[in-house]
Order: C-alpha cells, then sequence, then structure tokens
C-alpha cells in the first residue's frame, strides 16, 4: 500500500465533497476512483467500509471519510478526511445562503440542477452494480480465469444470493423495517462471510 499524506487526505475528500452532488451515495464513487482504484486499499475493504457507513447513524459520504482517514492515520486521519469532506458543503451553502434570492429563479441555475439530478442518479446507479457483482457474483480476480468457473452455478456466491431474495421477499411480504435488514445483513456477514 502507498504512503499517503495528511495534506493528501485532506485534499483528496476536499476535492470529492466540492464535487459531490447528489449526496454521499454519489461521493462513493468518487472515492473508489480516487482511494481504490489507486490501490490505497482493497476492493473487499472498501465494499466493508461502505456496509459499516452505511449502518452507523450520519451521513454515509462523511461516515466514509472518516473510516478511511482512520485507517491510514488513526483519529487524527479521521477528522482530517472528515473536515475534508464537510468543508466544502458548508462553504457552498454560506455562499448560496447570502445569494438565494438573487438567483434562485435564474434560467441558467435552474438548468444546471435539472443535469444534475440524472448524473446525480447515475453515479449512485454505478456503485449499487459494483457492490451487487462483488458480493452476489464470484468474478475471478483473472478474467481469463472465467472459462474455469465449471458451470452457471459456480458464477453466484450462493449463500449472500439467498440471503439477498429471503430479504426481499420479506420487505415485500412482511414490510419489515429497514433497520431490521441492516442488522440481519450485518450478522449475516460477520457470520457467513
Amino acid at each position: 500500500m502507498e504512503d499517503v499524506s495528511l495534506l493528501w487526505l485532506f485534499c483528496t475528500f476536499f476535492y470529492i465533497g466540492l464535487f459531490t452532488v447528489g449526496g454521499g451515495l454519489v461521493a462513493i464513487t468518487m472515492m473508489q476512483q480516487t482511494i481504490v482504484d489507486k490501490g490505497l486499499i482493497t476492493p473487499e475493504q472498501f465494499y466493508n467500509m461502505i456496509a459499516i457507513s452505511e449502518s452507523t447513524p450520519g451521513p454515509i459520504g462523511v461516515n466514509m471519510a472518516t473510516f478511511m482517514g482512520y485507517k491510514f492515520y488513526g483519529i487524527p486521519g479521521a477528522i482530517v478526511t472528515s473536515i475534508g469532506q464537510v468543508l466544502p458543503s458548508l462553504l457552498c451553502i454560506l455562499i448560496i445562503a447570502k445569494f438565494i434570492l438573487k438567483f434562485r429563479d435564474n434560467a441558467c441555475v435552474k438548468t444546471i440542477f435539472n443535469f444534475l439530478r440524472p448524473a446525480a442518479t447515475g453515479m449512485i446507479f454505478v456503485i449499487m452494480v459494483r457492490i451487487c457483482l462483488n458480493v452476489l457474483i464470484n468474478i475471478p480476480e483473472d478474467i481469463k480465469s472465467l472459462s474455469s468457473l465449471d458451470n452457471w452455478k459456480d458464477f453466484f456466491v450462493w449463500p449472500s444470493l439467498s440471503f439477498y431474495i429471503l430479504l426481499l421477499w420479506l420487505r415485500t411480504q412482511f414490510k419489515i423495517h429497514p433497520i431490521i435488514m441492516i442488522f440481519s445483513g450485518a450478522l449475516f456477514g460477520i457470520v457467513f462471510c
């Protein structure tokens, strides 16, 4: 794993926070591109952080930043990355609050926000697909070894897929609370993964 400085972490999470439009789930895609794709943490560590961040109180983007900062530098890293993630939003809100009455009916501003909504939705969809592929489908590290899968049954992670389908069925049939689903998923992950 490559060494990174606290300044690099702050700048990276400031960048992520600055361009995260659409919520913390969009930040996850950007974090994957800047942290995982550069080999600083493994995809498995990243997806574990997502699971923990979703399960803990607070915004997922800030939770992810905190966990990543903690992974690299402990508590000082957690503080630096959290501040880096939140600071751009805070600055933008202060600027917007000052000028909102002047620009809220501006056609250009409305057009920008009409563009940003589908873009944010697409980024959320990308991370959802990546999580599903990582958790439910057995893709070998070397794509050439796909031929080594004896048949289609080896292609799926059956315990995870079965549990996912069971939770979907329980949710639709009995309207179980999402918190119960989160705790069930955490328990399943601890016991079976």
